[in-house]
């Protein structure tokens, strides 16, 4: 489906476009025909950008945006050309899928729950099919504790952080909410001479997890780059005669 690239994005983004049709539901019926295909160009770079074998490049080019940002004397971010636009809009969405540990506590613990239930479904239909279980998915050795204190290290941490220098001081009250969040998290693992000795890397087993399974994700993505690009080199065969 989808030619295995992004398939989840992707069929979001068809589900989007297809309730559009229905009636009522039309949100951009009063836009002209320019407007209505820019924003629907603008949609789609957006979504496609939360497909997290996309994370790591998005995260370097918006730290290279905070390192070279131009702002006016008000404070206010320039943005002169649709390719800084959509960076910034593509971050926000990304940031907005990952907002999760920048909720307050008791509600990022509800949805902490939920998605460890999901991953732990997951886990259970692999071991049931004889699939190798995924990351986080295990629920006899998974840690709720360490996982999110991996996924804040390694994945949201990073990302809010360069957001929160991009747009200061907007973010910062999101960030420091994070950051608490994450020493919660951080206090309930229990505590033992091994995890004393392996604690100077915040997260280490399951940070490890996080970078493995976002490394799987890029070569995957990398291996689908390069079969498009041998199949574009090859000639096309000529018809019979």
């Amino acid at each position: 489906m989808y030619n295995d690239a992004s398939v989840l994005e992707n069929h979001h983004l068809a589900v989007g476009f297809k309730l559009l049709q229905a009636p009522n539901c039309d949100i951009f019926q009063n836009l002209g025909a320019k407007q209505r295909l820019s924003l629907r160009r603008m949609v789609i770079d957006m979504v496609l950008a939360t497909d997290m074998s996309k994370h790591m490049n998005l995260l370097a080019d918006l730290k290279t945006m905070v390192e070279t940002k131009k702002v006016t004397s008000l404070g206010v971010l320039l943005l002169d050309n649709y390719s800084d636009r959509i960076q910034v809009l593509q971050n926000l969405v990304h940031c907005a899928d990952l907002s999760n540990p920048t909720k307050p506590l008791p509600l990022y613990r509800q949805w902490t729950d939920r998605i460890m239930a999901e991953f732990f479904q997951q886990g259970d239909r692999e071991r049931e099919s004889g699939l190798d279980i995924s990351p986080m998915c295990d629920k006899h050795t998974a840690s709720v504790e360490k996982s999110q204190v991996g996924f804040i290290d390694y994945i949201a941490h990073p990302l809010w952080e360069t957001w929160a220098d991009l747009v200061h001081p907007d973010a910062q009250d999101l960030l420091d909410t994070l950051e608490d969040n994450r020493e919660w998290y951080q206090s309930k693992i229990p505590r033992s001479p091994v995890d004393t000795a392996v604690s100077s890397e915040r997260g280490a087993p399951d940070r490890f997890q996080f970078q493995l399974a976002l490394e799987e994700a890029e070569e995957e993505e990398e291996e689908e780059e390069e079969e498009e690009e041998a199949l574009e080199r090859e000639p096309s065969g000529s018809p019979d005669t």
